[in-house]
């Protein structure tokens, strides 16, 4: 048996891979278990205006806020832009998932965000 550490989008698991001889029948399937999380990193704190509301616009991928297209208690309409994040030298432009209205805005121009972060939440 040989021991690794897988680590797949962020989370870490502990394998063991079984080494068999040849003519040998496969064993079954072991499944993998996560690994004691590693402590993340202190995020700063979030530029939030207003109180949250219940649908979240999290960011697709980890980059930097160009800009805010809407300001809170404005109304958008589902594929409106909210923001615009660059990303890999691209510019991807977060739209409103719904019709609704910007309750928070959680991510300042400038800042930098991660993968799944919270950049604004909608009524």
């Amino acid at each position: 048996m040989k021991n690794y550490r897988i680590t797949v989008n962020g989370t870490a698991y502990d394998v063991a891979v079984e080494e068999l001889g040849a003519g040998a029948a496969p064993a079954a399937a072991p499944v993998a278990t996560p690994a004691a999380p590693a402590a993340p990193a202190p995020a700063a704190a979030p530029a939030a205006s207003g109180s949250q509301g219940g649908t979240t616009i999290n960011a697709p991928m980890p980059g930097k806020v160009l800009s805010v297209k809407a300001s809170v208690g404005q109304s958008v309409s589902k594929g409106d832009v909210v923001m615009v994040l660059e990303a890999m030298k691209m510019e991807n432009e977060i739209v409103a998932p719904a019709d609704g209205t910007i309750a928070s805005i959680d991510a300042a121009e400038g800042q930098s965000v991660e993968a799944g972060a919270v950049l604004a939440t909608m009524n």
